[in-house]
């Protein structure tokens, strides 16, 4: 079980066999592309619909999460060929889409994958940035 929300990201998206490592916060000094990167808790809110009780500390809470994936890819080999495979964002998007995160922390009721776009190239770098939504129990406190 992972610890984190962008632990279970992670796990998810290394089991679906894309070949893409994945980071939390960042890649380690000299990662070859391509690689992934889970940014967390971008936000974390209560809906107004959700169940919870505001007076008991032991209720259920379910809290909606923004969480970013990175995509990081290199454009062009050294002869100016593209390097960038083009179906790996749809393949981590359509792997992201609605998958329940069994090794989160705790229970994960879906992920949506609100928007996906690809930035320009910069220093022969391409970047799709996905945007997630996760409906997921907030831990209680210990």
């Amino acid at each position: 079980m992972a610890a984190t929300t962008a632990g279970a990201i992670k796990a998810h998206v290394e089991a679906l066999g894309l070949s893409l490592p994945m980071f939390r916060d960042g890649p380690r000094p000299g990662q070859p592309l391509p690689y992934g990167v889970v940014t967390e808790g971008i936000s974390i809110a209560q809906p107004l619909s959700s169940r919870g009780d505001f007076g008991d500390p032991d209720a259920e809470v379910v809290v909606t999460e923004q969480v970013q994936v990175d995509l990081i890819q290199q454009a062009r080999d050294s002869a100016g060929r593209n390097t960038e495979r083009y179906d790996l964002p749809g393949l981590l998007y359509r792997g992201l889409h609605g998958a329940q995160l069994t090794q989160a922390p705790g229970h994960v009721y879906g992920v949506r994958v609100l928007s996906m776009g690809r930035d320009p190239i910069v220093d022969n770098v391409v970047r799709h940035v996905l945007q997630l939504q996760l409906d997921r129990d907030l831990l209680p406190a210990t």
